[in-house]
């Protein structure tokens, strides 16, 4: 591979020398440590110095085209020299955490170079250490959108330059919480890759629509063929999403954080932000006030929501306590159920003129059971929960929680009701099961995709309609 020289005043390349020669040592380093992201073995503490040597050097060497990020990397060299100099234990790397504020920066194409031992979501387990060059995508749009009702100051899209391992996988956020840190500390911010993002839902979207005999509207279609398109569209989506999770009448705590509870709560919760993503982008669609700009996003917010639950989160991921795959399990049959949604001789249609309606219906559900909730004790709310989604998606015949509560230990902690919930209380309906069988390979070949590498291979012989199988 060619290289090129580091700028120290421009952007940085994915081929820049000094990024090559830190992305490559941290890669080597990780094949060191251990999940906790120490390096027990005293024999391999030379090696490991090398390489930590080798990143300070490259960090330091980049810092001058980082300006905005200048006390950060200044403190990320001092974190590395400090956990080298400490005899590679478990890392601690909360000064140079702390002093990363990318929401302060919100600017489109700015970039990052960002670098801790960290876990990767969805993807790696153990904190090694990661290497990623990102760039932030703001669109004006979003800047007006997030300057008025939709405010998210903590909110961060981004898309990839380069990565290492840990991201060569289906992780598609940034979170701080993912690094490894002596305390933890106040969490000032999230960055979610929108190229991502909108790189998979484009291949799995393209190949469901093949498989389904699925008519895409005009400008749903747009989507398939314009990456740009659809990763800002997919910003405006997860800023309404991300902000959601702390609004509205909750039920105290939505993710009752560090407490064990049903798996299909968490698939609610979920629902419920992207939900409200969705009637808040018809209500943007629709007033002739908006942005202009903002108002052709929302239409395509409305198209992503529902084909990228229907299509990817029901049959992506084990069917162990799976609760976006049950997210997008309920919003498919809500919509079938409700007649919006029908599959008729082998293909499949949906009513665009009815289907905004009727999805904003099942977000309406959703609120109400959580502003009922905030009266009712925790046990009840999950016999609500679990009434509202067995309502509609139907459990397995083995379920305990489906016989109603007197099958059930009312009289016990809260973790025996929580045991009786199966791995996979809600299986998959024939349509999905045989969809699942058509799309595995499609949904498996997005581990990784970027924007750069989402360029459509042929997935379709084979693929298309789905009673051939």
């Amino acid at each position: 591979m060619t290289t090129t020289a580091t700028s120290t005043t421009g952007p940085i390349s994915s081929d820049a020398r000094d990024w090559l020669r830190l992305k490559a040592a941290a890669t080597e380093l990780q094949a060191l440590q251990v999940q906790d992201g120490s390096v027990p073995d005293t024999a391999a503490h030379e090696a490991a110095a090398g390489h930590v040597h080798t990143i300070t050097a490259a960090v330091s060497a980049l810092a001058p085209a980082f300006p905005h990020d200048a006390r950060y990397l200044e403190l990320l060299v001092a974190d590395f020299d400090r956990w080298a100099g400490s005899g590679f234990g478990v890392p601690d790397f909360l000064d140079s955490l702390q002093a990363f504020q990318p929401q302060q920066h919100r600017i489109n194409g700015l970039q990052h170079l960002v670098v801790f031992p960290m876990y990767t979501q969805n993807g790696s387990s153990n904190r090694f250490v990661e290497a990623v060059l990102i760039e932030v995508i703001w669109p004006e749009f979003i800047e007006g959108l997030e300057a008025g009702d939709y405010s998210n100051r903590l909110f961060v899209p981004i898309r990839f330059l380069d990565f290492t391992p840990g991201y060569d996988t289906n992780s598609a956020v940034l979170f701080p919480e993912t690094v490894a840190v002596r305390e933890t500390p106040t969490f000032t911010w999230g960055a979610i890759f929108a190229d991502r993002e909108a790189a998979r839902f484009r291949r799995v979207l393209r190949a469901a629509a093949d498989i389904t005999s699925l008519q895409l509207p005009e400008d749903a279609a747009a989507l398939l063929e314009d990456q740009e398109l659809t990763q800002e569209t997919f910003v405006m989506w997860d800023l309404i999403h991300d902000r959601t999770h702390m609004r509205g009448d909750l039920p105290f705590d939505p993710f009752m954080i560090k407490q064990r509870m049903p798996f299909f709560l968490y698939s609610l919760e979920e629902l419920r932000c992207d939900l409200t993503a969705f009637r808040e982008s018809v209500n943007i669609e629709k007033d002739e006030h908006a942005d202009p700009e903002a108002r052709r996003y929302a239409k395509l917010v409305q198209y992503a929501v529902i084909f990228d639950r229907i299509f990817r989160f029901a049959i992506t991921g084990s069917r162990v306590r799976n609760y976006d795959g049950l997210g997008g399990q309920l919003l498919f049959a809500w919509m079938h159920q409700h007649h919006v949604l029908h599959w008729t001789d082998s293909k499949l249609s949906i009513d665009w003129d009815a289907a905004a309606g009727v999805v904003v219906e099942l977000g309406a559900k959703i609120e109400e059971l959580y502003w009922r909730s905030i009266d009712r004790p925790k046990t009840a709310h999950w016999l609500a929960a679990y009434e509202l989604v067995s309502g509609t998606v139907t459990p397995h015949p083995a379920s305990v929680w489906a016989k109603g509560p007197d099958a059930l230990p009312l009289d016990g902690p809260p973790r025996g009701l929580t045991d009786q919930v199966l791995d996979d209380e809600f299986p998959l309906s024939m349509f999905y099961e045989a969809l699942e069988k058509k799309m595995r390979p499609v949904i498996e070949s997005t581990a990784g995709i970027t924007a750069g590498s989402a360029a459509d291979t042929a997935t379709g012989s084979g693929t298309r309609a789905m009673n051939a199988a």
